[in-house]
Formats: structure tokens, sequence, C-alpha cells
């Protein structure tokens, strides 16, 4: 166990939670991959305003897409994407490339509605000057805030074993 892996009990068996360091290097990894996907939802969402401001008579331009529908826009594609990749195999890219596995807690199932409600407490730790998120330093299983409010838990998975290339 090094020292950025904290250990978490869930049940009668013991796994080990990822450090901050590695949860910060996947976050980086799937900004990376949202970031065109939001670029798209908002090119989509502004020709979407485009094509009803000629249909109403008013002239391509005239108002821009306001800052709040951009913001929208932008929450529901990241709330989007971090949904279907945890409700397909609990695990987004960056998640993948660095071992870490969203699970239900004992007694719980990883349901759209949760994967939703997790995204939602995400935002409150952030709100709260990311305080939810810095919570997995103190906190003994090294969970986030918005891993206690939708009942879910990161978990870090076993390396693979290598295949043995002697053959």
């Amino acid at each position: 166990m090094t020292d950025t892996d904290t250990q978490q009990e869930t049940g009668a068996d013991a796994v080990m939670a990822p450090g901050l360091p590695r949860r910060l290097m996947a976050a980086l990894y799937d900004t990376f991959l949202v970031l065109p996907i939001i670029m798209l939802g908002v090119a989509i969402g502004m020709g979407l305003y485009s094509a009803l401001t000629r249909l109403l008579g008013g002239a391509v331009g005239d108002e821009p897409l306001q800052a709040w529908a951009v913001r929208g826009i932008a929450v529901l594609v990241i709330a989007g994407f971090f949904t279907a990749f945890w409700r397909k195999s609990g695990q987004t890219l960056g998640m993948q490339a660095w071992r870490i596995k969203l699970v239900a807690l004992p007694g719980k199932r990883l349901t759209a509605a949760r994967c939703l409600l997790r995204c939602a407490a995400a935002l409150l730790s952030l709100a709260c000057l990311g305080i939810g998120y810095l919570w997995c330093l103190v906190d003994r299983r090294g969970r986030y805030w918005h891993d206690y409010l939708s009942g879910t838990a990161l978990v870090l998975m076993p390396k693979k074993p290598k295949a043995d290339s002697t053959a």
C-alpha cells in the first residue's frame, strides 16, 4: 500500500481507495475527452438556436446564445458522459487508464439515477470551494462528499498480470 492510497472497508473484504494524485490524473484524462464533446454540444445548440431564430423571422446573429444556455449544455454533456461510462462499466476512459472504478456501496445498485445523483452531488462538492473533493484526504475511507451522498465509492483495481512473452 502506498502513502497515497487508503484502505477502505466494504463489507467483509477490504479494498484500496485510489489516492488523490491518481484521481486527479484520471480527471485530467477525462477532461481532454469531454471538452471536445462539450464543444460539439454547444455547436449543435448554437445551430439549433440559429435555425429557430431564422424560422421565427429574426436575423441570425441578432442575439447570441445566452451564457446560461452554454453552461446548461456543458453540464448536461458532462453528466451524460459520466453517466454513460459509469453505467456501462463503472469506469470512464481516464479511470480505466488509472485503474479506478466506481462501485455502488453494498446493498445498492449503480443505476442511471445514482450516477446522475453523483454528478449533481459532485457539483455541490465543487461549489463548496472544492472541499467535497479534498475530503478524501481526511476521510478514513478515502471518499468524497458525493460518494456519501450518492452511495458510491471509488476503488483501485488490481494490476492486470503481464502476458508471458517467453513462449
